[in-house]
């Protein structure tokens, strides 16, 4: 995967293992970073959203071959954990001091001086997505664009405030229970993905399952409290210097909030994808849709390079399916807002 020839790899078994962890001191904290790629590409930073590390969060997109090769053919991916997210990771002390979401902000910022990297992409997920964006505004220099999946940009609503501290207490007395994470996975997936007595789990539900029951409970705590505490950030949203991709599954919890923070996104260099009959981690349940608009998103750009077309052969890779208008940055914000995917969109 460190290869940096036009050729690229799309075994996912390879390409699973092949990452390199480090753990970070940083002025409030160690954090874990988990690195796959050749690091003389650019980087594409990653953050999960509550209670998840990257395995749980963008293995679904990164086992899709097409997106696969996309992103590693043109990025060093650094997977961020949240404090006491990554795997193995044990309870947090205590005594250590509770983080705010500026806090973790900054967390984003040391490792970026760590790993010597200037400007960067980011992507991430609900609660991810929002620290993104708050590093995107306070260091604007130092981010090339935002993919923002099911994205979080108002200070929570009575109803989210009081939901959260329901689930903050169950986690601090409880841990990760059978009921947190139930909670938890009505937060990330569809009713459809969930199943129903007469329809079973996805695959994706079942997985995500199996990686929750590793969390330790007060550790997601501690990051849940950040979230619960965050403030209204959609005035700065105007002020981004980078071009920014939204994704939002239509059954989202966070479906109205993620609409309510595109509007605020300047239109000239923003897009919009609603996913339908999809949650709010489309990177998991639904990676495919994400496939077409991020190939014209990063043409945008032009950082990215076409693969072999022997690399995949589905793959949307080539120039016929890239219409002429979308190729310059100027006009790509406006081309690609709104997109509505469906599930049975074929690639």
């Amino acid at each position: 995967m460190g290869d940096s020839s036009d050729s690229v790899s799309i075994d996912m078994e390879t390409a699973s293992l092949s990452g390199k962890d480090y753990v970070i001191e940083t002025c409030s904290g160690l954090v874990s970073v988990s690195v796959y790629g050749d690091q003389d590409k650019p980087a594409l930073v990653t953050y999960p959203d509550l209670a998840l590390n990257h395995t749980s969060c963008f293995q679904g997109l990164l086992f899709c071959p097409e997106a696969c090769s996309l992103l590693l053919h043109n990025f060093c991916l650094y997977h961020i954990s949240p404090p006491g997210h990554e795997l193995g990771a044990a309870t947090i002390s205590p005594d250590d001091p509770l983080l705010s979401v500026d806090d973790l902000a900054d967390q984003v910022a040391e490792v970026l001086n760590y790993f010597g990297l200037e400007a960067v992409m980011c992507m991430g997920v609900t609660a991810g997505a929002y620290i993104l964006t708050l590093f995107a505004m306070k260091y604007r220099q130092r981010v090339l664009g935002l993919i923002l999946i099911s994205p979080l940009c108002n200070a929570p609503s009575w109803t989210e405030w009081l939901y959260n501290k329901v689930l903050s207490n169950l986690l601090y007395y409880y841990g990760m229970c059978g009921v947190v994470k139930e909670l938890l996975l009505k937060r990330y997936f569809s009713k459809e993905a969930r199943g129903s007595a007469q329809v079973p789990e996805s695959d994706a539900v079942l997985a995500c399952k199996r990686l929750l029951d590793e969390r330790q409970g007060l550790n997601v705590w501690r990051f849940l409290e950040a979230i619960n505490g965050r403030q209204d950030i959609s005035d700065g949203l105007r002020k981004l210097l980078c071009r920014s991709l939204v994704f939002v599954g239509e059954n989202s919890p966070f479906h109205f909030e993620s609409l309510d923070m595109t509007s605020g996104l300047d239109r000239r260099y923003s897009a919009l994808v609603e996913v339908q009959a999809c949650g709010s981690m489309v990177t998991q349940e639904q990676p495919h849709a994400m496939l077409i608009p991020m190939e014209y998103f990063l043409t945008g750009y032009r950082m990215y390079r076409l693969p072999k077309l022997s690399a995949s052969p589905r793959s949307t890779l080539s120039p016929i399916f890239l219409s002429p208008e979308l190729l310059t940055p100027e006009s790509m914000g406006l081309k690609l807002k709104p997109i509505k995917t469906r599930i049975s969109l074929e690639l």
